[in-house]
């Protein structure tokens, strides 16, 4: 009898909702801003199941949809994201959807487009939803969850995927294919994929830049082929947008609490988010108490402010009139953050660091809310990287793996033993992941 307890109390114990529970600890507004590097950012309709335009910055002269067409030239630096899912309208139909994005010379000398960093990942097979811990070092980039995680990391390592051009040269007057991938769906099941590409680019000269989706053509035997130059150039010329729409956008005025964001279709502003996080008016960070801890917001949105009224978006300057204002949740957006940390007291202290997910609440006057346990749902998957020197002062590089759930506290990305008056800077950046969902935190704590 005895052997078999266990499992009847398990058996009797019912499903007991997560016990929400404050921690004190101040939330403040994180210092810096984006910097006016410009993004290509497409990610509207998410679902695409038509050939169609998704985001096009060309002018809308001698299209035959000028409204699908934004008019926005790119020079200089600038990036391009895109995240999109191709999913079967019905079982028998499999096509491959094709992800294109052309880029065209309006100009009448070359432009060359220099590909900096950039990676693109389908969700099966290269980057599937893994079940993996919530904590996990990714010393060489080899652990992800989801295509996103895995582009992102990437470029955050400065790398560039083999199946990028290093180099495009775009003669005056014409268009290239900077991208022409496919999204398969067959034999999946569901018949379900995803793409997540991110770009840094820096062109010699102005562009201009469209990205639209195609089902896969078929050759004289019936096999399947990528769509050409000439099949995109003639969608971009005389296709509309993509349907159907995703749900749009509640306007930044309105006051009812139903609130929905939209997703991406347009051109934002900022690619990194550079900080030197600092107490006001000093050039040093001085460390909590012993045995408190203080929080600087990472992506922090409208409504989503953790009580600091700081809202991080990126702003959109173009969009459609069905899709989101600001490119909330920043996407492929890069936070470098320098901490130099002091310790003013008279005694070592231990100081963690930690990324944490609280409950998204403004009333954050008593401390930040978590679920004990966290609940089941995950918002956050990618790699972040801390660089510090150690009690022995080696330089340490070190990249973890996080996947929180929604009100999880977070594991210590470091531990540093500060003696008294010391100051040892500490750099902390990532890659704001897709499949993500903002906002989260950075804590500091001082151990008891």
């Amino acid at each position: 009898m005895l052997s078999f307890l266990p499992i009847l109390l398990a058996q009797a114990t019912p499903n007991l909702p997560p016990k929400e529970i404050i921690k004190p600890q101040e939330v403040r507004a994180l210092p810096g801003q984006l910097d006016s590097v410009l993004v290509f950012n497409s990610n509207s309709p998410e679902v695409v199941q038509q050939d169609g335009i998704l985001l096009s910055t060309f002018p809308p002269i001698g299209k035959r949809v000028p409204t699908a067409h934004l008019d926005q030239a790119f020079e200089g630096r600038f990036d391009i994201f895109a995240h999109h899912i191709a999913k079967a309208l019905t079982p028998e139909d499999l096509r491959t959807l094709y992800l294109g994005i052309i880029v065209h010379n309006p100009g009448q000398v070359p432009v060359t487009v220099d590909t900096l960093q950039a990676a693109s990942y389908l969700s099966q097979p290269d980057a599937p939803f893994l079940d993996i811990p919530s904590f996990v070092d990714n010393p060489i980039g080899s652990v992800f969850a989801g295509p996103g995680s895995r582009a992102v990391n990437e470029v955050l390592r400065g790398q560039r995927q083999e199946e990028f051009s290093p180099q495009l040269v775009i003669p005056p007057g014409e268009s290239r294919m900077i991208l022409n991938v496919p999204i398969p769906v067959k034999p999946l099941t569901p018949p379900l994929n995803g793409r997540s590409t991110l770009m840094r680019l820096r062109s010699t000269g102005k562009v201009y830049i469209a990205s639209l989706g195609m089902f896969a053509k078929t050759d004289d035997n019936g096999n399947e082929r990528a769509p050409t130059l000439e099949e995109w150039q003639t969608l971009l010329d005389t296709g509309d947008l993509v349907t159907p729409r995703d749900q749009p956008p509640t306007p930044l005025s309105a006051t009812q609490n139903a609130f929905a964001y939209g997703r991406v279709a347009g051109v934002a502003v900022g690619s990194q988010w550079l900080s030197q996080v600092v107490d006001r008016g000093s050039d040093r960070l001085n460390i909590p108490n012993p045995g408190q801890a203080f929080s600087y917001g990472l992506s922090l949105l409208y409504r989503g402010t953790m009580g600091t009224g700081q809202n991080q978006n990126a702003k959109v300057i173009k969009r459609y009139p069905d899709t989101a204002y600001e490119a909330h949740g920043n996407y492929g957006i890069e936070y470098n953050l320098a901490m130099p940390l002091y310790n003013p007291t008279s005694q070592d202290r231990a100081v963690t660091l930690a990324v944490e997910n609280p409950l998204k609440r403004e009333d954050t006057q008593q401390g930040l809310r978590f679920f004990e346990p966290p609940a089941r749902s995950v918002f956050f998957r990618g790699t972040v990287r801390v660089r510090y020197k150690d009690d022995a002062g080696l330089p340490q590089t070190r990249s973890v793996h996080l996947v929180l759930r929604r009100g999880q506290q977070g594991d210590p990305l470091v531990t540093l033993n500060l003696k008294p008056g010391e100051r040892r800077l500490v750099e902390f950046d990532f890659i704001y992941p897709p499949d993500a969902t903002p906002p989260q935190v950075l804590t500091v704590r001082t151990l008891d």
